[in-house]
């Protein structure tokens, strides 16, 4: 009898937490604006900065240390940046101090991190790139996400009221049971917008924006799919990488991938065209990485301005 007390009393803990996590998501649901508020906060583009930009980056592997460095090679000279990455980790847990960041170590151990709350809280930055952890259903539900994108807004505003916040879009594994393509056509509204970006708009601050970069992976494959191969990619699987044991990683990108979100990260920073970009560029370490390419190279270059001109949050000008 005593075995199943403490059953039961565990159960009962169990069932408090999930209510309670349930509550916190509503709340933050049921504060949020309505679509068409959002939709007019970000309806007028941002003006184009006139230079060089500082800009910090939080998030995981997805945002990793080569792709920074690839975007600093294509920028206009004088582009700076820092970050703070984890393995995996949600916004909620680069924000509270007694939650462990996995992999805190090996993923800053460079000389562009710099501590997130001290970096953003500055106001020594023109921009912040925020990303959520994957999977993003897992993130909302259990980590908060409208809320913890609310205070890091909140933050890197609290000494800069200008500064530009946006949220970095990403993608799901390749073996995503309800489909790779799918699952981008449907989180972008779905998870990304509605239960993200929506709850954690302040009416009385200017939107955080999103760089599109599932959204620009999603048709680009569409179109090098559908033509049968371009340069060195002929499906979705080049833009990831592949493990050293030679299987293919589902999630993490390849050099080809790195340099699409970097063209992508270029466009929506400096809503420049990306078209005519050099492809051949270095990673974090100092080697080459792979290049797409002059032919495959355009059509990426083409690819994200198509989408970034075509998609009102990213503040950019269509």
């Amino acid at each position: 009898m005593a075995h199943m007390g403490k059953r039961v009393m565990i159960w009962l803990g169990a069932g408090i937490l999930a209510l309670t996590g349930a509550a916190m998501a509503w709340t933050w649901a049921s504060r949020a604006p309505s679509p068409e508020v959002l939709e007019a906060a970000h309806a007028a583009p941002l003006p184009a900065p006139e230079g060089a930009l500082q800009v910090y980056h939080l998030g995981h592997s997805l945002v990793g240390r080569d792709m920074p460095a690839m975007l600093a090679q294509l920028a206009p000279e004088g582009h700076g940046y820092h970050s703070q990455l984890g393995w995996g980790t949600s916004l909620r847990e680069h924000w509270e101090p007694d939650v462990p960041i996995n992999g805190f170590d090996d993923e800053n151990a460079h000389d562009r991190f710099r501590p997130a709350k001290e970096a953003i809280g500055s106001g020594a930055y023109d921009a912040v790139v925020l990303t959520e952890m994957v999977e993003i259903e897992d993130a909302i539900r259990s980590h908060k996400s409208a809320e913890y994108l609310a205070r890091w807004a909140k933050l890197a505003r609290s000494e800069n009221p200008e500064m530009r916040v946006y949220l970095y879009e990403t993608w799901h594994q390749l073996d995503d049971p309800k489909g790779w393509l799918e699952r981008l056509d449907a989180d972008l509204p779905g998870a990304w917008e509605a239960r993200i970006l929506r709850p954690a708009h302040d009416v009385d601050a200017p939107a955080v924006r999103v760089i599109p970069a599932g959204q620009v992976m999603a048709a680009l494959v569409r179109r090098v799919e559908a033509e049968g191969g371009i340069g060195p990619m002929r499906t979705r699987r080049d833009l990831f990488r592949l493990k050293p044991d030679g299987s293919q990683d589902m999630i993490h990108p390849s050099d080809l991938g790195n340099y699409l979100v970097a063209l992508t990260h270029y466009a929506v920073l400096y809503h420049r065209s990306p078209v005519g970009l050099p492809d051949a560029l270095l990673r974090a370490d100092g080697t080459a990485a792979e290049t797409p390419g002059p032919e495959l190279a355009r059509v990426m270059q083409e690819t994200v301005w198509d989408v970034v001109t075509g998609y009102a949050k990213t503040g950019v000008a269509s």
